[in-house]
């Protein structure tokens, strides 16, 4: 039995809480959660877990093998550093790695020091329409030249204390939310980004709220170029305020011999099934040659995984393989330098924006 422990158990760690109840002979056997009403709701999803007073108490317990952090953005790294001062245990912490420019020193310095692997939480990699581009892209484009990633979804969610609606808070939009496309570019084109262009902003959501008087400051739409050292580019579209789309997410790849591209329908609970059954998630190959015509592959996703949370499988087939570094002594697939080039990527997207200059990587 792998037992885990929470530390923040909201609306990310139920999700997580959900999804590793799937998995066999695991269970959460503890969590740290400040907030009563949170603290309630992870209770009814996890009966059998006890709620922990404080950190200490949580990263002491000998029914725990395993830690994830689902804490709001900007306490990760001080958590981090918590736990390595109490005790060494395999870490999933939930993306970004970190909000603050200067934080990345620290990371860096954590990531030397650290006894035990640090799995950084970049689950859209196991979206199983985007795992299916992932294996054909090369062999379907001939090299990939052009790299876009649109997210054309629903506004940021409420969270405790309403922490998301402010940058100090989050990042930024462009590192909170899109921490996962940058880590994707890279992955996808398997290079490192050389400089970042953007225009963004706040255009339509939360601009009527106001909390302790100050309007929320987060972004809701943008676009972002990326070159990358190879000679690649990459495109991320964002609309925060596109709730009604077909899909959520649409990556397309596109090279000398060919496009494909990656269909992914948003969160099933959030679909209006008055119009009709959820989309397809789909994954659809375009040679140059009109004749030839598009081939489409549907990747269906087990409706089990989709009500465990709003990821499209992705968090429980990220927990599949955490599970194996936790048990197996395997290597994380998403490192602390991951999460850290992601985060890098977002943070120059927002400069970019701000000052209307192109930002170097390098």
């Amino acid at each position: 039995m792998t037992r885990y422990g929470l530390v923040g158990a909201g609306m990310m760690g139920q999700e997580h809480m959900r999804n590793i109840a799937l998995l066999a002979n695991t269970a959460v056997t503890a969590y740290l959660e400040p907030d009563d009403e949170m603290a309630a709701r992870a209770q009814a999803t996890t009966p059998g877990a006890a709620r922990c007073a404080d950190l200490d108490a949580l990263v002491a317990r000998e029914d725990v093998d395993a830690l994830v952090i689902a804490s709001p953005n900007h306490t990760h790294v001080d958590l981090l550093h918590q736990i390595a001062a109490r005790r060494a245990l395999p870490i999933l912490c939930e993306k970004p790695l970190f909000t603050d420019p200067g934080d990345l020193g620290a990371v860096t310095a954590f990531a030397k020091s650290y006894a035990a692997p640090v799995w950084v939480a970049m689950e859209y990699r196991y979206m199983p329409p985007i795992a299916k581009f992932r294996e054909m892209v090369d062999s379907s484009t001939g090299g990939i030249k052009m790299l876009s990633i649109r997210e054309h979804r629903f506004p940021f969610l409420e969270k405790v204390g309403n922490w998301n609606r402010f940058n100090a808070n989050s990042g930024g939009t462009l590192v909170e939310k899109c921490c996962h496309f940058f880590d994707l570019m890279r992955l996808i084109l398997r290079d490192e980004p050389i400089r970042v262009m953007a225009s963004a902003g706040q255009a339509v959501n939360h601009l009527d709220e106001q909390y302790d008087g100050q309007v929320p400051d987060i972004w809701d739409c943008g676009y972002v170029i990326v070159d990358f050292a190879s000679g690649a580019r990459a495109l991320l579209d964002l609309c925060m305020f596109a709730e009604g789309s077909e899909y959520q997410e649409e990556i397309s790849a596109v090279g000398p011999a060919g496009k494909i591209e990656a269909k992914v329908p948003g969160p099933t609970r959030f679909w209006n099934f008055d119009i009709g059954p959820a989309p397809m998630p789909k994954v659809i190959v375009s040679p140059r040659n009109p004749t030839t015509g598009k081939v489409v592959h549907d990747c269906p996703v087990d409706k089990d995984l989709l009500t465990a949370g709003d990821h499209h499988g992705s968090t429980y087939y990220q927990h599949v393989r955490f599970l194996e570094v936790v048990r197996k002594g395997r290597t994380p697939e998403v490192t602390l330098a991951d999460g850290a080039a992601a985060v890098r990527m977002g943070l120059a997207a927002q400069e970019a924006a701000i000052t209307g200059q192109a930002v170097s990587l390098i």
